[in-house]
């Protein structure tokens, strides 16, 4: 019995020497997470934060939650955030995860769904604060954090009011060369790398530009590197110092976002000069990424993180950087500020489908719209005289109407040829031209309702002027703030999903996320508007109606709903019935129709004429416009 007894404490003996040996290593950098229990009043995070390597504390109570101690080789923090702005006051717990990398001095804290970078990736320090064990010794607490866990391992179930963990102070170099040939390196598979690559150059007086070209790592292919060229514009922009730094991070899940659809394509590349924010060089930085193969149908956009105006959360954008796709594997980047750069690869994609069909589609229907709005226009003109109402208004959408289809139809035309100074005046004028054509739409849609339900209250004369100032004038205003604001109109790129690499060009608002939201509260707000009213005018219409005897004619009633569907621009409402199975389907239907309402408008005027040239001038057609009171009431409508 005695050499198997000997043999089982051998066994167990070694086992903890090599779990031991496993739990060294996984504590190179901190993961500790844990639930914070709290009362839900005013909660806040406070971060104190210094250089130095003594210990780290993790705190809570009923209303804050603090990261306290020194622990980072450069990065000082201090600050109070509230957490009202992340919405996580609702919940009675939240889950949090602390995650500290010393090799980047990155420190990054999870709260629920948001992601806060409380000291952002750098370069390579000269010493590491590692190696942290904790150090707790609070009592139990009725608020706090409850189940903490360091890495996978359990400590308690207990609510603590805090945490500790002391560190251990190493040469960073050597705790990178231990990362890379450490003993470990045969028997583990590391998805990143968490050492930095840092290159410094000193621009001197006869600074001509640099040329900066990625370390090949281990495991990497030589091929996939990324370069940066910087040019000498960026001497003459920092004044404050002759150094630029740039540094290439492998490890890109530290930047990766939430969004699944979205991911980096390579690494992230920072360039800074120190001490200096550098934007609107004159000649732009250069970066190429060389990258595994990119399918077309996959878009790829050159995207930027400002850590100015997003301190915390990662949050990449277009702004400021062009993207010139160099085939499958490369991919350069033309930015004019100093930040963190990458590329960003849309995953599962929505570029426009059927983009070429829907192209050909929308010109071949403004033009015809177009020349339909040209000959209505000379119809209603001809009959000004006569003592109808409506014909100013509609002459005032088919005005609308003919300078949308217009500017739409040259609109790529002007984008190719002009680039993006004139891009910024088309797609202002574009603008325009929509919410002129909504405002009209909204008048037919008042006016109809005046004159189904105020038959004994006439307009007053003179009203085409008000219709005017509406119509025309009052679009202007928004137009007029946006393009003072700056950085809204101009160059757009729509990507269709067969080859995301040649995009078509047109001259429109820009894919900024401030220019999302002018679009949003402008074009969007009033299309809303306009068919939610003219849907229930629709109704109303439908209600007076149905029992006259005009609408028993079978031709009458369908030319009425029709043309006034028309006129209330309701068919614009299939712009937010494009998804589901049925989507391709409703995106050549609205193609269709908005593309073609000129046409239809002028096609309806003269059927309804038709029409009461076959009555004999009765009181069933008399009104070629068929949207006043003898097409409806058979009254007259007398100014």
């Amino acid at each position: 019995m005695e050499p198997r007894l000997t043999d089982s404490l051998s066994v167990v003996f070694i086992l903890s020497i090599l779990l031991s040996t496993g739990s060294s290593e996984s504590d190179r950098d901190l993961k500790f997470c844990g639930i914070w229990r709290h009362g839900k009043n005013f909660l806040s995070l406070s971060v104190n934060l210094y250089p130095g390597c003594s210990e780290i504390s993790i705190s809570a109570n009923t209303s804050s939650l603090s990261i306290d101690g020194k622990i980072t080789s450069q990065c000082q923090h201090s600050d109070v955030i509230p957490l009202r702005q992340f919405g996580l006051e609702s919940e009675e717990e939240i889950r949090f995860c602390l995650h500290w990398e010393p090799l980047l001095d990155h420190f990054r804290l999870q709260l629920g769904e948001t992601t806060l970078n409380l000291c952002r990736p750098s370069s390579l320090q000269r010493s590491c604060c590692t190696y942290l064990s904790d150090s707790s010794s609070e009592p139990e607490a009725p608020f706090g954090i409850i189940n903490g866990t360091v890495r996978t391992d359990f400590i308690t179930n207990k609510t603590r009011s805090a945490y500790k963990f002391k560190g251990e102070s190493i040469d960073c170099k050597q705790l990178c060369a231990e990362e890379i040939n450490g003993p470990t390196r045969a028997n583990m598979i590391k998805e990143e790398d968490s050492c930095t690559r840092s290159i410094e150059v000193e621009m001197k007086d006869d600074f001509r530009g640099s040329n900066f070209t990625s370390p090949v790592t281990i495991g990497s292919s030589a091929e996939l590197t990324t370069t940066v060229h910087v040019p000498p514009a960026l001497k003459q922009a920092a004044k404050g110092t002759n150094k630029v730094h740039c540094t290439f991070f492998q490890n890109i899940s530290l930047f990766q976002e939430v969004q699944k659809k979205i991911m980096i394509l390579t690494s992230v590349v920072e360039i800074t000069v120190e001490n200096e924010v550098i934007i609107d060089l004159s000649e732009p930085i250069r970066i190429g990424f060389h990258h595994d193969p990119i399918p077309k149908k996959h878009s790829r956009r050159c995207v930027s993180w400002d850590t100015r105006k997003d301190p915390y959360q990662v949050n990449w954008l277009v702004d400021g950087c062009v993207t010139q796709q160099k085939g499958e594997e490369h991919t350069e980047c033309f930015c004019n500020h100093l930040t963190y750069f990458s590329v960003l690869v849309q995953m599962e994609p929505r570029p426009v489908r059927h983009l070429l069909a829907l192209t050909v589609i929308t010109s071949v229907g403004c033009i015809v719209s177009a020349i339909s709005c040209v000959a209505l226009i000379i119809f209603l003109y001809r009959k000004r005289r006569s003592q109808e109402q409506s014909i100013p208004i509609h002459l005032g959408l088919a005005v609308s109407l003919l300078l949308l289809c217009l500017l739409f139809f040259f609109t790529g035309i002007l984008a190719n040829m002009g680039g993006e100074g004139l891009c910024t005046w088309v797609g202002a004028g574009l603008h325009y031209s929509l919410l002129i054509s909504f405002s009209w739409m909204g008048i037919e849609v008042f006016h109809t309702f005046w004159l189904v339900y105020m038959v004994f209250s006439p307009l007053p004369k003179g009203i085409w002027k008000l219709w005017s100032l509406v119509g025309f004038g009052l679009p202007a205003v928004p137009v007029i703030i946006l393009a003072a604001v700056g950085n809204i109109y101009g160059l757009r790129e729509v990507v269709p999903s067969d080859d995301v690499s040649n995009p078509y060009l047109m001259c429109w608002m820009k894919s900024t996320y401030k220019a999302l939201l002018a679009h949003y509260f402008t074009t969007m707000t009033i299309l809303v508007i306009l068919v939610s009213s003219g849907i229930v005018m629709l109704f109303l219409v439908y209600r007076k109606i149905q029992t006259r005897d005009e609408w028993r004619q079978g031709r009458v009633a369908f030319l009425s709903i029709w043309g006034l569907s028309c006129l209330f621009g309701t068919t614009w409402g299939l712009t937010f019935l494009d998804f589901g199975p049925l989507s391709d389907f409703v995106l050549f239907l609205s193609c269709i129709l908005n593309s073609f309402q000129g046409f239809l408008l002028m096609l309806r005027f003269y059927m309804l004429e038709w029409i009461r040239k076959q009555a004999g001038g009765s009181a069933l057609g008399s009104n070629s416009t068929g949207s006043t009171r003898q097409q409806m009431l058979q009254a007259q409508e007398k100014s």
